[in-house]
């Protein structure tokens, strides 16, 4: 009978395997979907294949090799699926905003490019990603900056509201502005909830646990816990009033229910935070106009008092497109307002088809997943609540994005991860990725080597007192 490790249940010896080598493998499948994309989008619009394409190529490959590297360094045993996924949602995303600037020059000499901004985003995004690896050795670390992060959090979603940073864009108050440069602190603010929630659930949580009235079968919280979801009820209702951001009022909720849920294994706390949610969302119907124009373009995009546009042109452009998709470059995605950002998702269905749509919701699926089989193997409860705080922000802005685009749920104007335009959210999501790699490779590094020399050993693996070296 093989001897087990007292803090795994693993055979004594046993260790994961590193699979960088798989993780390569498939880093290579990642730049032909990104490079061939942006290949077919030059075949496809304008006939031939893009003059740049050694430089575009070169430049992704570059950062596609250098986050392998860090990752190989600084986190051998880290998930080997994380990384290539990124890197082909990233290089889809880049040939299809390739793609609409193509057509918007062809329209006008002098519109707006974005492929070019979003490649610069993204090599930040990879800078900051081997930073993280590289500062932040062990994730427990973050738990001493809990109260920290919450503070910063709090900050960061109040300066959209200061009258000189602050500004409103497309009816949402969310940017600051830094001379030509625009940011959305909110995207860096999801990250410090998330650490916050993490540290103080694992604080809390036995309090939290404790079960109040049984109402129906249910055992609902005590009343002096309800105070930490009151709070975030308010915070997310302020986003909803003050910055005009259904979305980010959305995920920051509902961030922190699945977290409570998840901590404390009390379906009460579902019930408690579905029953604010649906008040805060009719009480927002009822007082406020920009929620009522979005439910009026949700349940009747054709109505001329909808102001439903978007919407129509991106179910249009989704129905164009059918099974398979026109092709790449073959589409008319411009007739999508935001097809490169908010409405990236509808475009890809236009050019793609259900197929591509498919293969994308497939690709966060694995995201979600691969977070959660972190938290399942992670060794310390912190580590458990990042990765699934994390997994859950991935899946809660993908159903919220794809949800609005097929007219699924109300549209809230949140970006789809890796997709679409926008550095702030770029970055944010490769920071995020670099979290998740480091707490996967602290759970998957093997354990110190155990040993019971110091005690004899007497032959009985069942009663053998076992130490760490």
């Amino acid at each position: 009978m093989s001897t087990l490790n007292p803090l795994n249940a693993l055979p004594l010896g046993f260790t994961h395997r590193r699979r960088r080598g798989a993780e390569l493998f498939l880093l290579v499948l990642s730049l032909l979907v990104g490079v061939g994309a942006y290949a077919a989008v030059g075949l496809g619009v304008e006939g031939e294949i893009p003059v740049d394409i050694i430089t575009y190529g070169g430049w992704l490959t570059g950062l596609c090799v250098v986050g392998h590297i860090a990752v190989r360094l600084l986190a051998p045993y880290a998930d080997p699926v994380l990384l290539p996924i990124v890197a082909a949602l990233n290089g889809l995303g880049l040939a299809i905003i390739y793609r609409i600037d193509l057509a918007n020059l062809a329209a006008d000499s002098d519109a707006n490019t974005f492929a070019r901004d979003q490649l610069i985003w993204m090599t930040l995004g990879v800078v900051l990603f081997v930073t993280v690896l590289a500062v932040l050795r062990d994730h427990r670390r973050l738990q001493a900056f809990t109260y920290t992060s919450g503070l910063a959090a709090i900050a960061l979603l109040v300066m959209p509201l200061l009258p000189v940073l602050g500004t409103t864009i497309n009816g949402a108050r969310i940017w600051i502005r830094l001379g030509p440069l625009s940011f959305q602190p909110g995207e860096i603010a999801k990250v410090c909830l998330v650490v916050f929630f993490a540290g103080y659930l694992v604080l809390h949580r036995d309090a939290l646990a404790l079960a109040g009235r049984r109402v129906l079968g249910i055992d609902l919280p005590r009343g002096r816990d309800l105070g930490p979801i009151l709070v975030m009820w308010l915070i997310s209702l302020g986003v909803l009033v003050f910055q005009r951001d259904l979305g980010s009022s959305l995920l920051f909720f509902g961030l922190f229910l699945v977290m409570l849920y998840v901590a404390t294994e009390r379906p009460g706390w579902l019930v408690v935070g579905s029953s604010l949610f649906a008040l805060g969302a009719y009480a927002g119907y009822l007082l406020f106009s920009h929620v009522q124009a979005r439910v009026l373009a949700w349940t009747d995009p054709f109505d001329p008092d909808a102001n439903g546009y978007q919407i129509v042109q991106g179910m249009y452009g989704m129905a164009w497109g059918g099974l398979v998709g026109r092709g790449l470059g073959q589409g008319d995605p411009t007739l999508i307002p935001f097809s490169y950002s908010d409405f990236i998702v509808a475009s890809i269905g236009e050019e793609l088809g259900l197929t591509g749509v498919m293969a994308l919701i497939v690709l966060y699926g694995l995201i979600v997943e691969r977070s959660l089989r972190t938290a399942l193997v992670a060794r310390d409860a912190f580590g458990k609540l990042i990765a699934t705080g994390l997994g859950v922000v991935f899946a809660l802005q993908v159903f919220v994005v794809i949800g609005g685009v097929t007219k699924l749920i109300p549209l809230t104007g949140l970006t789809t991860p890796f997709l679409s335009y926008g550095g702030s959210s770029l970055v944010a999501n490769w920071v995020m990725i670099a979290l998740l790699l480091r707490i996967s490779d602290q759970a998957r590094r093997p354990t110190p080597e155990l040993t019971s020399d110091e005690y004899g050993d007497d032959g009985d693996d069942a009663t053998q007192v076992v130490q760490l070296r």
